[in-house]
């Protein structure tokens, strides 16, 4: 008798995630309104508005990443039918946030962490295993440390209005995380089978998506070379691994909720021919000295600037769009171009998915410098300026410190702002408020 409620209560403990995560589920289904009567709401408010939210996605404005070519050496590749997991024990799990209202960014991170390591030794990527949360150890000559070869990527799940949790476009992050592998000189990997593996880690702490929609929770998929020489060269070893980190507002921004930029041509981020459109870290260490020096100021964020036109890069570490009034009297949405000098962003590609598909105004890509936004602005023809990315989704501007005078920007001031309305179509599809294909639910 002793025996059977022994194995009893080690069933309870190895399943207690599931059963936390079906109370919780329940609640939230009674506690709030169901998923039907938030979709007939958002229709209802819809049917006034200026543009109707389309379920479905265009291919003709839309572009699949393209599928990876792994090195022929690379070895054996990992499935998620091969992931083993070890619970956290009662004394190895973490603190919770007393109010999801209240996130900051990065500061507190799940129960339990995904782990990949790849020997090119004992024939190629590993076994997946979703551990407890804990210190990596590594020798201290692993290349990481002396050359940073490493890569990441930003990814979130979202708790939709059904209690069910989403992330958002996986296949575009890890199409990106892939590319990063190749100019890193690091192993790559099947994107789908890792999407996965991040899918049962969610599922075992998915008690940590924030039941609000004011948070969500944030995945760092990181990628590190471990290879324990030193010599800048490819590395033989690696590690794939996953944190998870509930959040809320990525920015500190103004009272009406606009950020205040610094725009210095003495700092460039990005050069052709380098890594600007990569996702390493090398690429935001140099930047935060300069980050320092904007909050010296009184400004949020730093305005990257690029040649002797001072063309418009990034917003901090966000892809920049500008709508305006073009020279023939028409309203334009212009992003800067991929041409190697920013990061190919997800939010960025969405929105002018999304926005090309409407059809209300003109969108394309193209080169901005300083030089047109002044000229626009003196005109009266500058009418919003944003940041776009998954940690903040959509940031507006309104104020750019530029060779020492200040341009303030009318973003706030539009009657119905694009960036608003962008925001607005984005969260309803990552909360699941409209059911479509870019959203993916995890089961």
């Amino acid at each position: 008798m002793t025996t059977k409620m022994a194995i009893n209560a080690k069933d309870i403990f190895r399943n207690q995630h599931r059963l936390i995560r079906f109370i919780e589920q329940s609640i939230r289904l009674c506690s709030n309104q169901s998923l039907k009567t938030a979709q007939q709401q958002h229709q209802k408010s819809n049917a006034t508005a200026d543009f109707e939210i389309s379920a479905s996605v265009n291919t003709e404005y839309t572009h699949a990443p393209e599928p990876i070519k792994h090195d022929k050496d690379l070895g054996q590749q990992f499935k998620a039918s091969q992931l083993a997991v070890r619970l956290a024990t009662p004394q190895q799990l973490q603190p919770k946030p007393d109010n999801d209202e209240e996130l900051g960014f990065g500061k507190l991170f799940t129960d339990h962490m995904l782990k990949i390591y790849y020997h090119r030794s004992l024939g190629g990527w590993q076994r997946p295993e979703i551990t407890p949360l804990e210190n990596l150890v590594m020798h201290p000559a692993a290349k990481v440390l002396h050359y940073a070869v490493e890569l990441f990527e930003g990814m979130k799940a979202y708790r939709g209005v059904d209690g069910k949790i989403r992330i958002f476009r996986p296949d575009m992050n890890m199409a990106r995380m892939n590319l990063a592998a190749q100019r890193s000189g690091l192993p790559t990997f099947e994107g789908k089978e890792f999407v996965k593996c991040l899918a049962r880690l969610l599922s075992i702490d998915s008690e940590w998506v924030p039941h609000t929609e004011a948070a969500s929770l944030y995945i760092r998929p990181t990628l590190i070379g471990i290879d324990p020489t030193l010599g800048v060269a490819s590395s033989d070893s690696a590690l794939l691994y996953s944190i998870l980190s509930p959040v809320g507002s990525y920015f500190k921004t103004g009272s009406n909720g606009a950020v205040s930029l610094l725009a210095d041509p003495r700092y460039t981020r990005a050069w052709p021919g380098g890594v600007g459109n990569r996702k390493m870290g090398s690429n935001y260490a140099p930047t935060i000295n300069v980050q320092k020096e904007a909050a010296a100021r009184g400004l949020q964020q730093v305005l990257w600037l690029y040649g002797e036109d001072h063309q418009l890069t990034e917003v901090g570490t966000m892809n920049i769009f500008m709508f305006y009034v073009n020279d023939q009297g028409e309203q334009e949405l212009i992003t800067p171009p991929l041409n190697g000098l920013i990061l190919p962003g997800i939010t960025r590609d969405s929105i002018l998915s999304m926005t090309r598909q409407w059809g209300k105004f003109k969108v394309r890509e193209g080169v901005i410098t300083m030089s047109m936004v002044t000229e626009l602005l003196n005109q009266g023809r500058l009418l919003e300026l944003f940041g776009t990315g998954t940690a903040c989704v959509v940031s507006p501007v309104n104020r750019i410190n530029y060779m020492g005078q200040d341009l303030y920007i009318p973003t706030m001031e539009q009657e119905k702002p694009v960036h608003e309305l962008i925001r607005e179509t984005l969260t309803d599809i990552q909360y699941g408020k409209v059911d479509h294909p870019w959203s993916v639910v995890i089961d």
